[in-house]
């Protein structure tokens, strides 16, 4: 792999950010020491490792690695016998904390995928018990806890009794009948024994052992005589206090060094995992998703940004590479992104090959290349003599010598910076070179016989940086099969250059280059003006599209309850056909009676002439109600108006208007719950008496009682109980009922069975069941109505 390639294209920029989610300086190295692997097992594995990690940090939420110290030194001194340290031995247990908490929260999880990561941590070594008694035993760097051993404890106690013994001893002294011999009434301590300050000239009067002077000879720091054997048994306690510290610290570090080589490995483990889990991190963090990889040299980019670039300015990009070309040139407008776009491809097949995600759309592809290699930006050198075209030139010849079928160059500006005749002849004969090896790459050039021929050679496809020739910016998307115009003088023009030159400019360009940058410029328009055109088309067919679906969905709406009020319609007909039915028979059976008789008295007849008149009575009452029939008038612009009733043929019910639009011809009326916009045809408006020759009938329909939720069957024949339940069915249908029940009761069950027979076949029936506990059993059935 060409280091020069990989400098130039910026991994070492996106490795150190990464590097900046580790929490161990041994992970950080990892991370900005990373190479990119040129081997395709190698990479996918490492990519499968960031997949795993990126599971493990945000699916099952588990932690990253603790922080913890370098040990190594610690644990190679403690494996030789050496004792540690306070704080070493604190940095060994940091080091068991952050393996236990590594092991145990991957091991905790039950997932099949996560298979690289457990096979790195299965062989971790963690000793609980160790790394308690450490953080028990030892409180801080320097300090051992008093209740490290009971030894221990037991002469820090006697330590601390002996030191309030000494003390009380001295401030009877302090302030005894002796204090006018002492410099100051305190009580210190010199050569770690207790003293006391006396004035030069009364050091006679205070018996002891002189231990210092102070620097101006006035005060002697005397030990007296008293508190002689007092302190010799506090340096003889705190003898036995080291010595009992010491061999606290030894058996720990004993403990230490006999499991050296597991910790050794753990440390190993845990920076590699770390490294890991900070490349996950920066792949959740900057949006990036995991690529597809593959050895045949395929590039296919969906929207990518590159990384080093603010993800809320950059314009996401695609393109495609290895497929049915090998080479792209792209050309178009300066700053349009061209070199952007170079560094970002070359930049996401090494972070791929590293085991990165990619800032790109999923099911974005990527190739692992055995050499990335690119001439990219300014390299002439003073110290060399080379100029400008004699660096790009000498990094050109080392492409053209290594590169290969597994290689992928970057080119920018291929033939700059000489003369243009030489320059493009030389770029045509280098691109030819590249594309017969087989070599994947892009090439960005301004030069339009370059342009010119790519369109005469295979495995190379022309592609253009968009640019908006109204406002003379660059739109940062890439078009694949047209190359781009450069637009050098439009927008020289835009940035404040004189009509002038500009106009003399223009003249001293030949007429094939002026023709061939119109026609390009020309059909870019055009081809921007299509896809601006396309896409408001698109708009407006999902907007008509939305409109048709609501207007279907309403006509639905309509057919549904246009339906319901035809079947309550019928339901009520029948009902009251079947009333007054059974009641003329009534009537005419009771006639029958009274002439089967052998005998007529004169009070029969009388009886039957009265059942006849009430026959006669009924046939009138019916007329009756036919006389009150609510009467209307068809519906004019006129007549018509907010707030009066109306009679809609279509929907055969009576409606309210609530508004109405005189140059459409229609009004908006409200029947129950449903609003409609009805032209005044299908309308009749509610007339008076004096409308009557223009009046139509329309029988008003008769008053119901209350709905009724259940009906008793019980000790009614088969035949009887289905023809009761039909006219229950279809009254509850028509006050609009979900549910209803029937009291059948248990006996025989042969009520029961035909009942739910004659349900099954039932169009008015949604389904039912029996009753539950509480509610009758299987004595009452329970039908949901449709």
């Amino acid at each position: 792999m060409d280091l020069n390639g990989i400098e130039k294209l910026e991994l070492n920029k996106i490795l150190y950010s990464a590097a900046q989610y580790a929490t161990t300086d041994g992970g950080k190295s990892i991370i900005t020491n990373l190479f990119p692997s040129t081997d395709l097992r190698e990479a996918t594995d490492r990519l499968s490792v960031t997949f795993e990690c990126d599971k493990l940090l945000y699916t099952y939420g588990a932690g990253k690695i603790e922080c913890f110290s370098n040990t190594s030194d610690e644990i190679a001194r403690a494996k030789k016998g050496s004792v540690l340290s306070c704080g070493e031995l604190l940095n060994c247990a940091e080091l068991l904390r952050a393996t236990r908490i590594a092991y145990t929260s991957i091991e905790r999880i039950d997932d099949n995928e996560i298979v690289f990561v457990r096979a790195l941590t299965k062989n971790l070594y963690f000793d609980k018990g160790l790394e308690e008694d450490i953080t028990e035993k030892i409180i801080s760097v320097d300090n051992v806890s008093d209740f490290a051993s009971e030894s221990l404890y037991s002469i820090r106690s006697k330590i601390k009794n002996l030191n309030a013994k000494i003390r009380e001893k001295l401030s009877e002294y302090t302030s005894g009948k002796d204090s006018e011999y002492l410099q100051e009434g305190i009580v210190t301590i010199r050569n770690d024994r207790y003293v006391i300050p006396v004035k030069a000239e009364h050091k006679s009067h205070v018996r002891g052992f002189i231990h210092d002077r102070s620097k101006t000879g006035a005060t002697f720091f005397i030990e007296p005589e008293y508190i002689l054997e007092l302190n010799n048994e506090l340096i003889a306690l705190s003898i036995d206090e080291k010595e009992e510290v010491e061999a606290i610290l030894k058996a720990l570090s004993n403990r230490i060094g006999t499991i050296s080589e597991q910790l050794t490995a753990n440390i190993d483990v845990l920076y590699r995992l770390d490294a890991c889990y900070a490349i996950a991190e920066y792949g959740y963090k900057h949006k990036c998703a995991r690529p597809k990889i593959n050895n045949r040299g395929y590039i296919n980019i969906i929207k990518g940004r590159h990384p080093l670039i603010d993800k809320n300015k950059a314009v996401p990009v695609s393109l495609e590479l290895g497929g049915d070309y090998n080479f792209l040139l792209l050309s178009g407008a300066n700053t349009g992104g061209k070199t952007v776009t170079l560094k970002m491809t070359g930049l996401f097949c090494l972070m791929a090959a590293c085991g990165f995600y990619i800032p790109a759309c999923d099911g974005s592809s990527v190739a692992i290349f055995g050499n990335v290699v690119c001439d990219i930006g300014d390299s002439q050198s003073i110290e060399e003599s080379l100029s400008t075209f004699s660096s790009h030139i000498t990094n050109i010849i080392k492409i053209c010598d290594c590169a290969d079928e597994n290689s992928l160059v970057l080119i920018d500006e291929l033939g700059g910076g000489t003369n243009p005749d030489e320059g493009q002849a030389l770029a045509k004969a280098i691109v030819k070179h590249l594309i017969d090896g087989g070599v994947k790459g892009i090439v960005t050039t301004h030069f339009t016989p370059l342009k010119e021929f790519a369109y005469t050679l295979g495995g190379i496809e022309n592609a253009s940086m968009e640019f908006d020739s109204d406002t003379l910016k660059p739109l940062y998307s890439i078009k694949i099969g047209l190359p781009g115009a450069s637009n050098a003088l439009a927008i020289t023009r835009r940035l404040g250059m004189g009509a002038k030159i500009l106009a003399d400019a223009e003249s001293y360009l030949s007429d094939g280059a002026r023709n061939f940058e119109n026609v390009i410029r020309r059909a870019e328009e055009s081809r921007i003006e299509a896809e601006r055109k396309l896409t408001e088309i698109s708009l407006m067919q999902t907007e008509w599209k939305q409109k048709l679906e609501k207007i279907n969905a309403q006509i639905d709406e309509l057919n549904r309850e246009k339906e319901k009020i035809n079947r309550s319609a019928r339901i009520e007909s029948r009902r009251i056909i079947s009333e007054r039915t059974q009641k003329a028979e009534e009537i005419l059976a009771e006639i029958e009676q009274i002439f089967k008789k052998e005998e007529l008295r004169e009070r029969d007849l009388i009886a039957a002439r009265t059942l006849k008149n009430k026959l006669n009575d009924s046939a009138y009452e019916e007329e009756s109600d036919r006389k009150k029939s609510v009467d209307f008038l068809p519906a004019t612009v006129q007549n018509i108006r907010e707030g009066v009733f109306v009679y809609v043929k279509l929907m055969d019910c009576r409606g309210q208007v609530v508004g109405f639009n005189a140059k459409k011809d229609e009004a908006e009326v409200v029947c129950g719950s449903l609003k409609m916009h009805l032209k005044l045809k299908d309308l009749l408006l509610i007339g008076n008496e004096e409308n009557q020759q223009k009046q139509i009938k329309v029988v008003k329909k008769l008053p119901r009682s209350m709905p009724v939720l259940e009906i008793n069957v019980l000790g009614l024949t088969v035949p009887e109980a289905i023809y009761e339940l039909d006219n229950f069915i279809d009254r509850a249908v028509t006050d609009n009922l979900e549910e209803i029940k029937v009291i059948h009761g248990v006996g025989t069950g042969k009520l029961k069975s035909a009942i739910a027979e004659h349900l099954k076949k039932h169009r008015s029936v949604d389904s039912f069941r029996l009753g539950k506990y509480g509610e009758g059993e299987t004595g009452v059935t329970f039908i949901k109505l449709k």
